[in-house]
């Protein structure tokens, strides 16, 4: 059985209340990569007593325990998405969709580029910035 977001809270002993609750349940059924204002309205829709400090100090908590990731594409909003297996993103610079994928290939070769430079790769972040082509 899959662990949820909140189980992973759970298992790190963080207090849960009924906001924290929403929050959690909010970011784990996102196939965005939300900010905190979208957390926000999005958590506000079904419990209108959340602040939205209450989602900072939510989101904070949560980066902070290892169970989501921070993510900045350089548009001046950080994101959020749960953490999981690792993974690369593909920005759309028109519309702000980010894409996430996995290529094998592309992992066996960041490790060897590390290897020939010296070095045993420890972590990564790999974000590609793109528009999407025309059909001609």
């Amino acid at each position: 059985m899959a662990e949820t977001l909140l189980d992973k809270c759970l298992a790190k002993n963080i207090r849960m209340t009924a906001q924290r609750q929403i929050i959690i349940k909010v970011i784990e059924s996102s196939d965005d990569h939300p900010d905190v204002d979208q957390l926000y309205l999005r958590s506000v829709a079904e419990d209108s007593t959340i602040s939205i400090a209450t989602v900072y100090r939510t989101v904070k908590l949560l980066e902070e325990a290892g169970v989501i990731e921070k993510l900045e594409f350089g548009d001046g909003r950080a994101r959020y998405e749960e953490a999981r297996e690792h993974h690369e993103h593909l920005v759309d610079v028109e519309t702000g969709e980010v894409i996430e994928f996995f290529h094998a290939e592309l992992e066996a070769l960041k490790e060897e580029i590390a290897h020939k430079m010296g070095y045993e790769l420890i972590d990564h972040n790999l974000e590609l910035y793109g528009k999407k082509i025309k059909d001609k």
